[in-house]
Parts: C-alpha cells; sequence; structure tokens
C-alpha cells in the first residue's frame, strides 16, 4: 500500500490556472452535495459557520455546421453552408 501526499499549497504557476474564491480559505467543510434541479446540476459546498459555496452547472446545445448536401450520386456534395461554429 502507498502513502497518500496531502495535497498541501499547490505550486505557484499552477494556482493560476484555475480561479480562488476569497473568503473561503481557512474554513471548515460540514458537508458537500450534488443536486440536480430543473435541468441544473448544483453542486454545494456547506461550512460549518453556515455558509456556502454553490457552482450551477449548465450544459447547452450549439449548432456546429448546418449545411445542405446532395446524395443523388451516393457520395456527400456539399451545397451550401447555413451556420458555422466559429470554433471550427
Amino acid at each position: 500500500m502507498t502513502a497518500r501526499r496531502s495535497a498541501g499549497n499547490p505550486p505557484e504557476q499552477e494556482s493560476r490556472a484555475g480561479h480562488r474564491y476569497p473568503g473561503v480559505r481557512g474554513k471548515v467543510v460540514d458537508w458537500a452535495e450534488h443536486v440536480f434541479e430543473a435541468g441544473m446540476l448544483y453542486v454545494r459546498v456547506r461550512f460549518t459557520d453556515k455558509t456556502e459555496l454553490c457552482w450551477k452547472l449548465a450544459t447547452t446545445h450549439v449548432i456546429v455546421e448546418a449545411d445542405l448536401a446532395d446524395w443523388e450520386t451516393g457520395n456527400f456534395r456539399q451545397l451550401a453552408i447555413y451556420a458555422q461554429n466559429e470554433t471550427k
């Protein structure tokens, strides 16, 4: 069995990748939960001082591309592009 190392303080470079939440440091966690309500995922962390940190997460559908194609010959032939996501 291998001993687990404590996470401790992350290296300075690593901590810049995320976002820190002022006012949370040093608090003692009472409990944590996740709940699905009305199409949203809530992740709640409750502290012993009766405060809560909550993330509300949602997903969305994005049209990557909308096009018109000709399949008459059995080969795909794109005739028009109606919408194209800029990240593509």
